[in-house]
């Protein structure tokens, strides 16, 4: 396969159909080699519009998805960013293109692993991986971010991650349950407000513990 080719008619076939029209994130998804970050065998999928299983439940996000994400994001290149969901490190290598600094954190070990391999054999030094299991009585490891990028769905919105943006700090996350999910941008206008936008729908894996609960029956 021809992957600088299927890279260049990803961007031009699936992401910029989407809306995506912002350069920077553009020109990071064609420049990645996105093949490096899927399961051993499954090269052939990298550049499908399609999410890529992992295992342990996890999934590769869509690059449509990838895209409208970073765009919605606008990282610069001074930005803090926090992403829950680390996976198989693709965002994180956009997010570290795009941003000074990456704290990233999933809950399989294994995974974090992996990443960091990838990323270190695309010289990727920005980003800082860590294994936690992220629930609402969890602290990242730093104070304040520019960026938050949930990679994963909540079934209720939890605003657990607000304190830690920055003024002007963006939240990306999707919320709801199949098939009514909705893409958000949460921003820090001040203090102690924040504005949401509703972005596009779609349809995501959920995060670990943040699942729709079952119903009971009695």
């Amino acid at each position: 396969m021809d992957y600088r080719l299927a890279r260049n008619n990803m961007v031009e076939q699936q992401v910029r159909p989407w809306d995506v029209l912002d350069m920077r994130v553009l020109d990071v998804m064609e420049s990645l080699p996105r093949e490096q970050f899927v399961p051993e065998g499954r090269e052939g999928l990298a550049y499908a519009d399609t999410e890529i299983p992992l295992g342990n439940g996890e999934f590769m996000l869509a690059p449509k998805v990838v895209g409208r994400l970073l765009q919605a994001l606008a990282p610069t290149h001074s930005d803090r960013a926090l992403e829950i969901g680390t996976g198989s490190g693709y965002v994180t290598a956009c997010l570290a293109r795009l941003a000074a600094r990456v704290d990233s954190v999933d809950r399989v070990d294994a995974f974090r692993l992996a990443a960091r391999a990838r990323l270190d054999a695309l010289g990727i030094e920005n980003a800082h991986l860590r294994t936690a299991t992220v629930t609402p009585s969890w602290a990242p490891p730093g104070s304040r971010y520019d960026v938050i990028s949930v990679n994963g769905a909540m079934h209720e919105y939890d605003p657990f991650l607000q304190p830690y943006l920055s003024l002007g700090g963006r939240l990306f996350v999707v919320v709801g349950s199949p098939p009514a999910m909705e893409a958000r941008l949460v921003i820090r206008v001040a203090e102690d407000s924040f504005r949401t936008e509703r972005l596009f729908e779609t349809s995501l894996q959920p995060l670990k513990g943040f699942e729709r609960r079952p119903e009971f029956v009695f």
